[in-house]
């Protein structure tokens, strides 16, 4: 799957900005997202910097959330007239010190057909979405597990 989902117009990135107020504050700028992984780099901003001057543990946080989310819909859009994508619960680590503008890659866990076979079994699937945060100079800063889930529509 590309960038877009199946029956709509907008991209993922202007679907998530439009109807993610944290992903348009923090102006992230949505890159490759395909069902397997997703790019989403967050610019350098002063208004965001924490006391050392790097991009606040929220605002990464925020960043890792966003490239998993879009790498979920990417991968299961097809899926939303009968299931809502729901973030679980999330693990992060802030290894080095970030400075400057970031960039997530998220990279969905389990093949999406599994998850998809796990659904029409009538479960609630849950699926991780590894995610690292690197700066420009490519040292990773966080890296995040998010535990996503499908929730099948009443």
């Amino acid at each position: 799957m590309s960038d877009t989902l199946p029956s709509a117009g907008p991209s993922i990135g202007e679907l998530l900005t439009a109807t993610v107020p944290m992903a348009r504050t923090l102006h992230l700028e949505f890159g490759e997202t395909t069902a397997e992984r997703a790019v989403v780099s967050l610019p350098d901003q002063p208004d965001f910097h924490n006391h050392v001057g790097g991009p606040h543990a929220g605002a990464v946080f925020t960043l890792a959330e966003s490239a998993s989310g879009a790498v979920v819909l990417a991968a299961f859009g097809e899926q939303l007239s009968r299931a809502v994508p729901l973030a679980v619960r999330a693990e992060i680590a802030y290894v080095k010190l970030a400075k400057g503008a970031v960039t997530a890659t998220a990279v969905l866990g389990r093949p999406a057909a599994d998850v998809v076979a796990e659904l029409d079994a009538g479960t609630r699937p849950e699926f991780p979405v590894e995610v690292s945060v690197r700066r420009a100079d490519g040292a990773e800063t966080a890296r995040m597990t998010v535990v996503w889930t499908l929730r099948p529509n009443s």
